[in-house]
């Protein structure tokens, strides 16, 4: 029997493979480590390298930054002396033209000949429909120039001024509505409609749209009127059906009730400015005002004017001589001071530059509301009226008059045209009955003025608390295809079409690129609608593919500020101010930075394009990351052709990443230098002719430019 061998005991061999199998590994694990000391030593000789490479592209760069940064502000006051010089011309040129143009118009600016204009108006006696449309369209002119004025003014003393001579015009417009209202009721009787028994007539003109129903016939089966012409209708209860009553929908194409509610903002709840970059808030000094007085009446309350609605307006046909001034109330109740432009120094490109702020427009803030005012107040910055006011209201029908041997008779009331109390004031003895007001129905077409990009919102307007509500609105009803919506309400008020402000933002993409000289397009991609404006010198030009509430806006040239307006008129918001970061999501972005990026793009816009990269919502807060490349003419930049550029506070670097890359990296790209100017840093890479092509931009075109991407933001907003 042969001899067990001894458990886990090697043999000879199994030793002799196990010992080269360990020394093996003993030399692959040395020569691992070699490799690794090697290449740690290679990565340390190549940092070192870099750092060394790096600070001599840093000297390099604090070498030549005194002169690239003087050689940027030469650029820019010369650009900004040469723009202000033709502003100054052009208001000039205005004044002279509207001096020697005598239409019968007072100068805004001047408040007694505002004031002499409203009274010779008032006082006149005209109730004919034509005639008073024609004074209408020339006050409401008046009007747009006084609003202007407030939204511009930067004196409150003046802006006082300027929103007292436009409550009493505002005011004064509704009063002549109302005049030329209860003249048509008076001859419904003669005007009846035989198929119905009822008068209805429409009166339209460029600025209101007046649709007038008389119940003459009292027929208890009335349901309602659709007055197709107009596209607005309404249903009754049956007690206003047999009532002895009138209903009037005017649709006026302008918003003097938002205005209103701005003001009244502004007196009650003044908002503190916020800086560009939404920090903290700076409380504004809130000068003392004393009292003025309208010429030939005495100091009176601006409170008193601004709580006529319609309603009101309605009991003051018999004159308006004992109604309130607008400045009193205005002065003890403070005005904010709009913030000057705000400054700063960093020791960045701006240094030598400094920032201009933006200022508070008077009739763009909002007040901040409580909790429980908030669930029914709508918040002005949020929501956009659109398409204009739609004013209804029911009236007592007034006596007809009566056509006696040739003579016409008619029965005058003291108090004119009287409001038919709807819901009905009930007596004590009444309100323990089950006594029921049914609500009243609207019909409402979309203006084709304006584009809703999303289910309108309807809103009242509550003329105590001079504001737009939501609430009392029931059963809406929104048809898309024919663009009509319905509704229900308690009462018979004003009301107005919203959607929200900043619908559009924040974009999806940008891109600015040049079509020649002194001509660029800039193209925005919205959350809900594409849109491009084209550039040529200071005028600019809307181009969009959405068919419906821009006709009157795409292929017409306007100026930048006319441009914007309009388009916010329209619904096509793609501007922000101070308040947008509150309802949109940003990249959260240093103001200064950003300021200047916008200014040297617009100096080069003739020679590069400029596009939106999604590294910009990564590279963090103190850094900026665009698309650039040289273009020229109106092609489309090809594809491959961007580069990736990082703008800081000290200096702009061309980035060795693209867009397709799978992470971010500040790495440098390979053989580029840091600049402290991203103009100079981008003439690394451009060619003498490319160079040379800014030199020749038109100072408008420049400034063009550059108010349209202050106004739009595109690289916080996107």
């Amino acid at each position: 029997m042969p001899p067990k061998k001894g458990k886990g005991k090697l043999t000879k061999a199994q030793k002799v493979t196990q010992q080269q199998e360990d020394e093996e590994r003993r030399l692959q694990e040395e020569g691992e480590a070699k490799l690794q000391a090697e290449k740690e030593e290679q990565e340390r000789l190549e940092g070192e390298r870099k750092k060394k490479e790096l600070e001599k592209l840093e000297l390099k760069d604090q070498e030549r930054r005194e002169g690239e940064l003087n050689e940027l502000r030469h650029l820019l006051e010369e650009n900004h002396t040469a723009v202000t010089t033709w502003k100054t011309d052009a208001e000039e040129k205005a004044k002279w033209d509207r001096y020697l143009h005598c239409d019968g118009s007072p100068d805004p600016a001047v408040q007694k000949d505002v004031n002499t204009y409203i009274s010779l108006w008032r006082e006149d006696p005209g109730v004919n429909m034509t005639l008073v449309l024609k004074q209408c369209t020339l006050a409401l002119k008046l009007a747009e120039e006084l609003e202007g004025l407030i939204r511009d003014n930067t004196d409150p003393k003046e802006g006082l001024k300027y929103q007292e001579g436009f409550i009493l015009l505002q005011e004064l417009i509704h009063h002549k509505h109302l005049l030329t209202t209860d003249e048509i009721l008076q001859t419904a009787g003669a005007n009846i409609d035989t198929e119905t028994g009822n008068m209805q007539t429409v009166v339209k003109d460029d600025n209101i749209t007046l649709c007038l129903w008389a119940n003459l016939k009292k027929n208890s089966r009335f349901k309602g009127l659709h007055f197709e012409e107009a596209g607005l209708g309404f249903d009754l209860p049956k007690q206003l059906a047999v009532s002895n009553i009138a209903v009037r929908i005017l649709h006026t194409r302008y918003d003097h009730l938002s205005t209103l509610a701005r003001m009244a903002d502004l007196r009650i709840n003044t908002p503190l400015p916020r800086s560009l970059a939404g920090g903290e808030e700076v409380p504004a000094e809130i000068p003392e005002q004393g009292e003025t007085k309208r010429e030939g009446g005495a100091v009176e309350d601006i409170e008193a004017q601004q709580q006529q609605t319609v309603n009101e307006e309605v009991q003051s046909i018999q004159g308006h001589e004992g109604r309130k001034s607008a400045a009193s109330v205005q002065s003890r109740k403070s005005s904010p001071q709009p913030p000057e432009g705000r400054g700063s120094r960093i020791e960045t490109q701006m240094e030598a530059l400094g920032a201009e702020g933006e200022s508070t427009s008077p009739l763009g803030q909002r007040a901040v509301m409580d909790s429980s005012e908030r669930v029914q107040t709508v918040d002005l910055l949020q929501y956009t009226p659109l398409g204009g006011v739609f004013y209804y209201n029911v009236f007592h029908l007034p006596p007809q008059a009566h056509q006696v041997n040739g003579w016409e008779i008619r029965q005058l009331l003291d108090k004119g045209l009287q409001v038919f109390p709807y819901p009905e004031e009930k007596s004590h003895s009444e309100e323990t009955e089950a006594v029921t007001c049914p609500p009243v129905g609207v019909f409402v077409t979309l203006p084709d003025f304006v584009v809703f990009l999303e289910t309108p919102q309807v809103a009242r307007w509550d003329s105590a608390g001079k504001q737009w509500r939501m609430d009392g609105i029931t059963d809406v009803s929104y048809e898309e295809a024919e663009a009509k919506i319905s509704f229900k309400m308690d009462s018979f008020q004003a009301l107005v079409l919203m959607q929200e402000t900043y619908a559009n933002l924040p974009f999806l993409s940008w891109e600015l690129r040049p079509l020649g000289q002194d001509s660029a397009l800039f193209t925005v991609n919205g959350a809900l609608i594409d849109l491009s404006i084209t550039i040529q010198g200071d005028q600019c030009m809307l181009q969009s593919d959405q068919e419906s509430g821009l006709s009157h806006l795409k292929g017409k040239w306007m100026s930048g500020p006319a441009l914007q307006r309009a388009m916010l008129n329209a619904g096509i918001n793609i501007f922000v101010n101070e308040y947008t970061d509150k309802y949109v999501s940003t990249c959260g972005k240093d103001p200064l930075t950003e300021h200047a990026a916008y200014e040297q793009m617009a100096l080069f816009t003739a020679a590069c394009a400029f596009s939106w990269s999604k590294w910009n919502a990564k590279c963090g807060a103190e850094h900026l990351v665009m698309q650039v490349c040289e273009h020229w003419g109106p092609d489309s930049v090809p594809k491959g052709s961007w580069s990736l550029y990082l703008l800081g506070a000290q200096r702009s670097q061309k980035l060795e990443i693209t867009e397709q890359s799978e992470a971010f990296s500040p790495d440098l790209y390979p053989g580029g230098e840091f600049h402290s100017t991203f103009i100079h840093m981008l003439q690394d890479d451009m060619s003498t002719e490319g160079v040379a092509r800014p030199r020749g931009s038109s100072c408008l075109f420049v400034d063009t430019v550059q108010s349209l991407l202050c106004a739009t933001r595109p690289l916080m907003y996107s």
